[in-house]
């Protein structure tokens, strides 16, 4: 199976053996457009920008079917979800590439990711939280079994605060940093209540983003291998935000774990995971190597079909009131709210995915 990530900085192809019960990966290719960097007020994504996105989907579509795949489930996140332009766009690229790209809600972003943080730290983990810092959005999600109980996206993502917050400012002024940690502690402060509220045993956090930070705070190397435990104490991340406000991007991709790629919202990044961690009360979150695109394959491995990524499967809620049979996620309404009762009406709805999704 092939999964196609259209994401803020990269268009990334994952191919995977899936036979058995994990998805093996077998073959990668990556096409950086960095697609945030021009991004109009608004969040408009201009025509030159979108020509690029269908020569990159393009050329991933011809890798796939080298390599058997004629069919990726391919998927935008945030970057073309929140853009007024959408329908042109994936209008455009399906005419040219036949490739249909689809657009998740942000609340099945934070359920499938759960779903792959859950495969991987497994039972012994207890009540879990997973934490994940996108270009575009924050995915929060918390359960006590198989199934997130509680799911939100936020736009809180790297990328895009770094563009709100400290465009033009290399580095920002301390000013300007406090007024993105005060919108951050407002965006969180009831998902943060409802967080704590739980007290989740585990708390994991997916995304290249906390990948290089938790690098950047001691954790091992990815050469080590993703089976290495690594882990992240909020002490080791409030030093290391102080460390990423003094530096330009262009030092901070000098520090162990930040790329040259990542090191101008390595800052914006740092600053929602460590407010984060503060206001739910974590003191430390284990670095998990799965993340969304690893939750579309276990969920394609455990369908047995692809009838839920045409939006015809039921919600998640419906099929555990019925006969277990197979795992299915929840639908939600796409909402920017950031309230619990909104949050929580919207994990439990039996909404189908949206139209687009068709």
């Amino acid at each position: 199976m092939g999964v196609l990530d259209v994401g803020s900085n990269t268009v990334r192809l994952v191919i995977a053996e899936t036979d058995g019960a994990v998805p093996l990966p077998v073959h990668t290719a990556k096409r950086r457009l960095r697609l945030s960097d021009h991004v109009e007020r608004g969040g408009h994504l201009p025509a030159e920008q979108v020509d690029r996105l269908v020569e990159a989907v393009t050329a991933a579509r011809d890798e796939g079917r080298r390599w058997g795949v004629t069919r990726p489930f391919a998927f935008a996140t945030a970057i073309v979800r929140d853009a007024p332009n959408r329908p042109e766009i994936l209008g455009q690229v399906g005419a040219e590439t036949g490739v249909q790209l689809h657009v998740l809600p942000g609340e099945v972003e934070a359920e499938l990711t759960f779903l792959a943080a859950r495969r991987w730290m497994g039972w012994r983990a207890g009540p879990l939280a997973m934490l994940d810092i996108g270009g575009g959005s924050l995915e929060v999600a918390f359960g006590r079994s198989k199934l997130p109980d509680f799911a939100i996206s936020l736009p809180l993502g790297a990328n895009r605060l770094t563009r709100e917050f400290f465009r033009g400012q290399d580095p920002p002024s301390p000013r300007r940093t406090k007024v993105l940690r005060r919108h951050v502690r407002h965006q969180l402060r009831d998902v943060a209540a409802r967080i704590r509220w739980e007290a989740p045993r585990t708390t994991v956090a997916t995304s290249r983003t906390f990948q290089q930070l938790g690098r950047l705070c001691g954790a091992a190397p990815g050469r080590s291998g993703p089976f290495t435990p690594r882990a992240m104490a909020r002490a080791d991340l409030r030093a290391a935000v102080e460390r990423l406000a003094g530096l330009p991007a262009a030092e901070r991709a000098l520090l162990p774990g930040i790329s040259v790629a990542r090191s101008g919202q390595s800052l914006a990044g740092a600053i929602v995971a460590h407010t984060t961690m503060k206001l739910m009360g974590i003191d430390a979150v284990t670095i998990c190597p799965w993340a969304l695109r690893e939750g579309v394959l276990l969920r394609c491995i455990e369908d047995g079909n692809a009838d839920w990524w045409d939006g015809t499967a039921p919600s998640l809620r419906d099929q555990v009131a019925a006969p277990p049979r197979v795992l299915r996620p929840v639908g939600g309404e796409e909402t920017a709210t950031t309230t619990v009762s909104a949050t929580a009406s919207a994990t439990t709805s039996a909404a189908q995915f949206p139209g687009e999704l068709g």
